[in-house]
């Protein structure tokens, strides 16, 4: 056998095809996009771990809202024991009014009520989770009860605090004393990588090669021009075939 023949017919099955050079190049487009996001990844992680630097001068933002003990438990043999619990189903809340006040319609009129706060209840699922760090005696202190949603259709049980009245809410200035560090070199490179994602076009595709989904939306109303150009012109090409088929009839 001619060793240029033999030669021949292997190169052959070497070759690439349109479909699988197309197929390899989809491939490897994909994987600089998995790369990207990792490195995205890595960048958010860095910028997340930046250290807190103190202000010298501290100002404030606002009003914040928690829950202390009240002066007759505080002054109590259990006080220590209710202390305790405070730290695990206290709620804090930040508002730029001293007062709390948010705006609502109530028969057709906006008016300004309290914003209202309770204390951290917990739901089935979370109460029976080992990550809930409740003791068997906090635990007694707690009742289960039902909760309906808007609909009225379904139902759900959440486990409550007894005894909220031993808490009240105090208000006091929230004070910023300290800062998240900036890194610009680092946040350029962040804003560089989501400038060019969102400038091609790349998340839908980065959705689905990490297991998300992507659906495209849009206000309603805010139609692109030639879709209500054309939508015009059919209703338009309808109006005249209408008139026609009446003239046609007398």
């Amino acid at each position: 056998m001619d060793n240029n023949e033999l030669l021949f017919d292997v190169l052959q099955y070497k070759l690439k095809s349109a479909r699988r050079k197309k197929r390899l190049q989809k491939k490897d487009f994909d994987k600089q996009l998995i790369r990207m996001m990792r490195h995205k990844d890595q960048l958010l992680v860095q910028r997340r771990d930046l250290p807190m630097i103190p202000l010298e001068k501290p100002y404030q933002r606002g009003w914040k809202r928690c829950f202390v003990l009240r002066e007759d438990v505080a002054r109590s043999s259990s006080s220590a024991f209710y202390e305790g619990l405070l730290a695990k189903i206290n709620t804090v809340q930040y508002s730029p009014e001293k007062s709390f006040k948010v705006k609502k319609k109530r028969k057709g009129k906006k008016v300004r009520v309290e914003k209202k706060q309770f204390l951290m209840d917990f739901s089935e699922w979370y109460w029976n989770d080992a990550r809930l760090k409740l003791t068997e005696v906090e635990r007694a202190h707690f009742h289960l009860y039902e909760v309906s949603r808007e609909n009225g259709k379904e139902t759900f049980f959440r486990y409550r605090f007894n005894e909220p009245w031993k808490y009240r809410l105090q208000v006091r200035p929230h004070l910023i004393t300290e800062v998240k560090m900036v890194d610009e070199v680092l946040e350029q490179e962040i804003k560089f990588l989501n400038n060019h994602i969102e400038k091609h076009h790349l998340y839908p595709r980065i959705s689905k090669l990490t297991g998300g989904a992507y659906q495209y939306w849009k206000w309603a109303g805010e139609d692109k021009a030639c879709y209500l150009e054309a939508e015009k012109e059919a209703l338009l090409q309808i109006k005249e075939a209408m008139e026609f088929k009446k003239e046609e009839q007398f």
